[in-house]
């Protein structure tokens, strides 16, 4: 079979000309995305204005145009009907609309080749401000990571966030993967001086000095165009969780493979990500959550004792661990005393209770034994918050939003594009869990809590 040539001629308008030669016999279904991706990033689609249609994000629409071009049965052209001034394509033989192409064809289309193969779907953010719980795991589940690693994992989280203005709240980092839940502000602009500041973080001495002198210099000879375009080379990196993440893992990855002498990729996948409600309620639960993985893992019976999370690293002394759980128990803004918030969110992490045995007091985790939590998942019954926080809970990992009701429906209907049409509600209840007051975005099938 000849092989499908393609030309492209770019015009003076700007657009793009697609035409096809040869004839198509390739199936829709067995097109290859790898093709698709590299069209986008060539901005073949950039001419297309595709009206927002519902049940249908941008890159799934463009996607569906391509897919009718290699089967031959579309050709784009960068023109404008004459009295609508609407962008047009050509259909078969026809020339038409492209919201009449969608009416007719590509919504069958597209489903017929998105059931086969499915995109990746952009990550959800919040527009402004907000919460994040943040995890990775290193590739193959490797356990990695001694003491030595969390420790320049730290330091580096902690820098980049001074660098990034992001806000790291409580963290855990494990031998295999790590936790991280933080505060994303929105976006502001940078002084030069701010800017000199988040350098020093992340930059040595020369560098910073470097760049001081150059935006002086600058400034003196009212350049100021030139020193924002400087400026912009640093701040386009702050305020995002996923350039933050970018940094701090290339970062870890490349340090540790210089030291011990290996190449390729050191992390699973891109890291997950979860969206927060910031209320003191929710933090706290997911804060929780985060600083008794050591206590799950069965490595420390109270998460003091594992210096390597923020409860611990607030008890030791740690300023900025202590705003943060300041920040998680009371809320963003919220001034007490650290005594306070300790005595309040020790409460949360480890709930005890008086037990006795031959006349002996014992501590004893309030409501919680691995036979009682094994015996209402095998039930299919419900769990209390206590015995929640000490399982391995997906919803807080891979539920998307974590939070009330009302917040998680807000993110579906502000995302609606990012879900299916015939979804009508984004809040899902947790499986055999309690009423608690949290709700997630997904509803997972797959062991959704469990023991390990």
């Amino acid at each position: 079979m000849p092989k499908k040539r393609e030309q492209k001629t770019k015009k003076t308008t700007g657009g793009f000309k697609l035409e096809k030669k040869g004839s198509s016999a390739k199936s829709v279904g067995k097109l290859r995305l790898g093709k698709f991706a590299h069209r986008m990033k060539q901005g073949y689609f950039k001419h297309i204005e595709a009206p927002k249609t519902k049940g249908f994000s941008r890159n799934e629409i463009y996607f569906a145009i391509h897919t009718l071009h290699d089967a031959g049965e579309m050709r784009g052209r960068d023109e404008r009907d004459e009295g609508t001034d609407k962008k047009m394509i050509f259909f078969g033989n026809r020339r038409c609309s492209l919201l009449l192409v969608f009416r007719e064809r590509l919504f069958l289309r597209l489903r017929q080749t998105m059931r086969g193969s499915k995109m990746r779907k952009s990550r959800l953010k919040f527009e402004g401000s907000g919460h994040y719980h943040c995890m990775s795991r290193v590739i193959e589940k490797r356990f990695i990571m001694g003491n030595h690693e969390k420790e320049y994992f730290v330091e580096r989280m902690r820098n980049l966030a001074i660098f990034s203005g992001l806000r790291v709240l409580t963290y855990c980092i494990m031998s295999n993967h790590f936790h991280i839940l933080l505060e994303c502000p929105q976006r502001q602009e940078v002084s030069d001086r701010e800017l000199l500041n988040r350098l020093q973080a992340i930059y040595p001495p020369k560098k910073v000095a470097r760049v001081a002198t150059e935006l002086a210099q600058l400034r003196k000879h009212g350049q100021h165009d030139s020193a924002e375009a400087l400026k912009s080379g640093f701040t386009y990196r702050m305020y995002d969780i996923s350039t933050y993440f970018k940094s701090l893992k290339q970062c870890f990855s490349q340090w540790y493979n210089k030291r011990n002498d290996r190449i390729g990729p050191l992390w699973n996948q891109r890291f997950k990500s979860v969206m927060v409600e910031g209320s003191g309620y929710s933090l706290s639960t997911i804060a929780a959550y985060i600083d008794l993985n050591p206590v799950r893992a069965g490595l420390v019976a109270d998460p003091l004792k594992y210096r390597h999370c923020g409860y611990a690293a607030a008890l030791g002394g740690n300023q900025a661990a202590r705003e943060g759980i300041r920040g998680i128990w009371l809320g963003v803004g919220a001034e007490a005393s650290w005594k306070r918030v300790h005595c309040q969110y020790r409460k949360l992490l480890f709930l005890q209770g008086e037990n006795r045995q031959h006349g002996q007091r014992i501590n004893q985790q309030a409501g919680f034994s691995k036979e009682s939590v094994k015996q209402v998942l095998e039930e299919d019954g419900s769990l209390s918050k206590e015995q929640l926080l000490r399982c391995r809970v997906r919803y807080f990992s891979d539920g998307v939003a974590i939070g009330s009701r009302a917040f998680v429906e807000e993110i579906f209907q502000a995302s609606r594009d990012w879900f299916g049409h015939r979804r009508k509600t984004g809040a899902r209840t947790m499986r055999n869990v309690k009423d608690i007051g949290l709700v997630s975005m997904r509803d997972l099938q797959v062991s959704p809590i469990s023991l390990q």
